[in-house]
């Protein structure tokens, strides 16, 4: 067996790396760390970095619970190139010895071991979207390139050359870390950038997303401006997506099982594949409030034809070919894209659910039934509901209120010491929403003050 930690000692000497982030996430996605000198190294790989996890986010703790232990996985090990010396290392909560079940990392890699004992390899390909803007005196944002104003702004070369400079840093940097970035392009939205990286395991895949997403932040930090990936930042702007690309292998011999070359459908996907999709939509409703997390989130779904200044999230849980107007789109054979996730999504829960998801359909031998070949932004509602395809939820408390209810996903999220994780993911985000809603915004007084 090889000595991973000496090789991690190795690898981290010849890099020169100097200072360790102890990373990990809470339910939000939002990275918390510890800065560990090289010269402690032994010590957090040994017992890891102490947390007060009450102070921390949504994890599960109260002030009189002892301390978070975050162990390193060698594995996630990932420079920091834009900071010399700097390398950071994904985590996993612990508390007295014991795996915290409300840690995110910990619940998906529960969920990947349990797909694995059944011989089955999860992979997933990530697209993130985000916007680059600057703040404003007043607390508002603005784009950071005041000259994208184009009508139709996607994959304009112009804007694409304006932001270069962050572009390319954050692609160099994408390939020094190994994972193969593959294209970089301005999206449907003025100031939106969306950068691909290659397929992954999901444990990898998720790290190397929180990664990103803070490498984004900080290079655009150290240009002047700011990265959101907040799902609607805009109200005239398309959102920010999170497509979330999904294939099962075989664990052993490494075998694809979602290809079919003789699928009588035409998609390229295995009958597996056919049963996935058929969870997908069986759960799509509570899903998404896994996936679609915040009540900003809903802002961005919508029904209408997508230009700059409408939408390219799903408003119904449908499948199709290479067609973008449903919630799965296969855009070839052997991988489903989930279009139904959005920028606030944490990797670890949402890959979790979706696993669940789709391994249920399997279980079940779910058949979605044909493929839709419809614009569905272009259907009537009235069509829509004759087809019998089901609509999204209009606000994350209706996606909460159906979440609750899914037992599948119910038990693919876990127990906590508490009862279900499911429960206590459905308060944090319950009061997420009551709290949006008890403020008066602007557009109610405009519209309220005077009309009675």
């Amino acid at each position: 067996m090889p000595d991973v930690e000496a090789e991690l000692r190795e690898r981290a000497a010849a890099d020169g790396v100097e200072f360790f982030f102890a990373m990990f996430v809470d339910m939000h996605g939002k990275p918390c760390a510890k800065m560990v000198p090289v010269e402690a190294l032994d010590v957090l790989l040994g017992g890891g970095a102490g947390f007060a996890g009450f102070a921390a986010g949504p994890m599960g703790q109260t002030p009189a619970d002892p301390d978070m232990i975050a162990v390193p996985d060698v594995a996630s090990y990932a420079l920091a190139p834009w900071v010399p010396g700097l390398a950071v290392l994904q985590c996993d909560i612990y508390v007295e010895g014991e795996p915290w079940p409300f840690s995110p990392r910990v619940i998906l890699k529960n969920a990947v071991e349990k797909a694995e004992a059944r011989g089955l390899r999860y992979n997933v390909g990530i697209e993130p979207e985000y916007f680059l803007v600057r703040r404003l005196a007043d607390g508002g944002i603005e784009l950071a390139d005041p000259l994208d104003r184009a009508e139709a702004p996607c994959y304009d070369a112009k804007g694409l050359t304006r932001m270069y400079d962050h572009l390319t840093r954050v692609s160099k940097y994408m390939n020094q870390l190994g994972w193969a970035n593959y294209a970089n392009d301005h999206e449907d939205a003025n100031g939106q950038f969306e950068q691909n990286f290659r397929y992954a395991d999901a444990v990898t895949s998720a790290d190397r997303l929180i990664f990103f997403r803070y490498m984004v932040h900080s290079l655009a930090h150290d240009a002047g401006m700011a990265a959101t990936f907040m799902p609607k930042p805009f109200g005239n702007l398309t959102g920010n997506g999170l497509h979330l690309h999904s294939s099962l292998w075989d664990a052993a011999t490494g075998e694809e099982l979602f290809a079919d070359g003789g699928d009588s459908r035409g998609l390229g996907l295995s009958k597996m594949a056919y049963h996935f999709i058929g969870g997908l939509i069986e759960h799509a409703r509570s899903l998404v409030a896994v996936t679609c997390p915040t009540v900003n989130s809903y802002k961005r779904m919508g029904v209408g034809p997508p230009t700059s200044g409408a939408t390219w999230a799903p408003a119904y849980a449908s499948y199709g070919g290479n067609n973008r107007s449903q919630m799965l789109r296969i855009p070839e054979g052997g991988r489903i894209e989930n279009r139904a996730c959005d920028g606030a999504a944490n990797p670890y829960l949402a890959l979790t659910a979706q696993l669940a998801a789709g391994l249920d359909g399997i279980d079940r031998v779910l058949d979605p039934g044909e493929p839709n070949e419809d614009n569905l932004f272009l259907l009537s509602e009235g069509e829509v509901a004759r087809r019998g395809i089901t609509a999204m939820p209009p606000t994350l408390l209706h996606a909460v209120e159906e979440l609750v209810k899914d037992d599948v996903l119910r038990a693919g999220l876990g127990k906590t010491r508490d009862g279900d994780y499911i429960d206590y993911f459905a308060k944090v985000k319950r009061d997420e929403f009551f709290a949006w809603h008890s403020r008066v915004s602007a557009w109610e007084v405009d519209r309220y003050l005077t009309l009675f």
